[in-house]
């Protein structure tokens, strides 16, 4: 059986809408959905039943009981041909998320929440979690465009060689078109040069343009091989990353990025860039470290 896409619900809408979206990956993919509580309660040595002075279907241990039953109820009327199971697990979201991702093909999580996963794209856990998962992962916010494309952020590292592999993925699983977009340097180094001489700043700026045409290149060599039924663009922007991401991603059906890497995306999930991504991306966003 193909691995599970697992998704992270606490009761609030964006889990629900995660849940959807977990259900139509599963549904592309023909892989079954794991729909998964963190239960903290347990953590705090509080009362986890009814109380005495209380309705029977009280509590904390209830509570989670409910929220995974509608949550399966949401999956369900999504796509009623994919196999469901679910479970409550005790512990904190990221370590609860993280340890689930060992067997999952993609674990999906909402873009704000409660309880169990409180505070997700809050401070550090965001980043932990996209950053230690041993899947890829699809937090679900803004509004996918469903006639929009897959946007590929390539960086020309190792390790955004598992981002491609995704994007083309999902692009010939959705029947998307796929723009593979790599942000140059807005600046170039300054030349010597004899006053009023353009000539070498043209040069450096040429030579530049054509450093990153080929990064772009070699970054896809061989892909629209393999995924033939995938029509593919190639966007240079000589832009900043994090304006240029957000602004392709306002058209999109999903915005793919790797983990770490170099050149237009340097440090993409240490620090501000990562933050932006998460929280102001105006479609959903994939994380892709480790396998796929």
């Amino acid at each position: 059986m193909s691995n599970p896409i697992v998704v992270g619900v606490d009761g609030s809408e964006s889990g629900l809408t995660a849940v959807q979206a977990a259900a139509g990956e599963a549904r592309l993919r023909g892989a079954p959905l794991r729909v998964v509580h963190a239960f903290v309660w347990p953590l705090l040595r509080v009362p986890l039943g009814p109380s005495p002075l209380g309705p029977r279907t009280g509590g904390f241990r209830n509570m989670a009981d409910r929220f995974v039953s509608q949550a399966v109820d949401r999956a369900r009327s999504v796509a009623p041909e994919v196999p469901v199971t679910s479970r409550v697990a005790t512990g904190t979201a990221v370590a609860v998320l993280e340890e689930e991702s060992r067997e999952a093909a993609l674990v999906v999580v909402g873009s704000r929440g409660l309880g169990g996963f409180s505070g997700l794209l809050v401070g550090s856990t965001a980043v932990h979690l996209a950053a230690h998962a041993h899947c890829p992962v699809l937090v679900v916010r803004g509004r996918a465009d469903p006639g929009g494309p897959v946007v590929l952020a390539v960086d020309g590292s190792t390790a955004g060689e598992a981002a491609i592999a995704f994007a083309f993925a999902e692009a010939s699983m959705l029947g998307a078109e796929l723009i593979a977009l790599h942000a140059g340097s807005t600046r170039t180094e300054p030349v010597s040069t004899r006053p009023g001489d353009p000539l070498p700043a043209v040069s450096a700026i040429d030579t530049l343009r054509d450093e990153e045409e080929r990064v772009l290149a070699e970054a896809l060599a061989g892909w629209p091989e393999k995924y033939p039924d995938v029509a593919v663009h190639t966007r240079l922007l000589r832009a900043q990353t994090r304006p240029a991401l957000i602004d392709a991603s306002r058209d999109a059906r999903l915005l793919v990025a790797g983990a770490r890497g170099r050149g237009g995306f340097t440090g993409l999930l240490l620090g501000s860039v990562s933050q932006a991504l998460l929280h102001h991306a105006h479609c959903p966003v994939v994380i892709v470290r480790g396998r796929v």
